[in-house]
């Protein structure tokens, strides 16, 4: 029985070391992927942009877009200016769409994390549930005898949930930290898209009037 357990314990230590590895990667890639999406200049550049569509100037609007650093907002304003520019009566629904494909894009890998977090505890607790096993069972083969061989074992035993607790708490906090992010830039890029409908709107309803008052002549 023992050699099942030392062979199990021994699994417990390398899936935890393999999952804080995979979360360091995972944070690593994420940190850079969020920082070139939201970008330095975010609220300068939603400020500025949103100025550009309520004064209708769609040419510096455009402009503002090809400024600075690659963004997620840079992206979606671009996208949704070339569907603007063409008249598309769908562009709200297309907006939307692409708020979904960005909201995808930066979600992605997040599930690793969410996993990890939750699983990385229990994966300790079981690794110290085999060494208390471990412990009992020396204790009913050495006897009171080997009381003091059980009890370094029980406290070994217990590394194991520790250990799973240290890769646990950071990878949960990462995952909040990230998702936190992700729901900001989302609320952005729904604010950029309102006041792309609500520039849309009124150049829509000026070409009808000036339509009707040229049918009217």
């Amino acid at each position: 029985m023992n050699p099942i357990i030392d062979y199990g314990e021994v699994v417990i230590f390398a899936v935890l070391a393999g999952a804080s590895i995979l979360a360091l990667a995972v944070i690593l890639e994420r940190i850079v992927i969020f920082r070139k999406s939201a970008g330095r200049d975010a609220a300068e550049f939603i400020e500025g942009l949103s100025l550009k569509l309520r004064l209708h100037d769609l040419e510096s609007a455009a402009a503002c877009t090809h400024d600075g650093m690659e963004s997620v907002y840079r992206r979606f304003a671009g996208f949704a200016l070339a569907h603007y520019a063409a008249g598309h009566d769908g562009l709200q629904d297309l907006m939307e769409g692409k708020i979904v494909q960005e909201k995808i894009r930066l979600e992605e890998r997040l599930s690793i994390l969410n996993t990890l977090g939750n699983n990385a505890p229990f994966i300790g607790l079981l690794g110290t549930v085999l060494g208390v096993i471990k412990a009992f069972y020396g204790l009913g083969t050495l006897g009171s005898a080997g009381a003091e061989v059980v009890m370094r074992s029980i406290s070994s035993a217990l590394v194991a949930t520790a250990a799973g607790l240290a890769v646990a708490i950071p990878v949960v906090m990462a995952n909040n930290y990230f998702s936190r992010n992700v729901k900001i830039i989302l609320e952005n890029l729904h604010i950029i898209s309102r006041e792309f409908m609500a520039s849309y709107s009124h150049t829509s309803l000026r070409r009808k009037k000036e339509a009707q008052h040229a049918i009217g002549r």
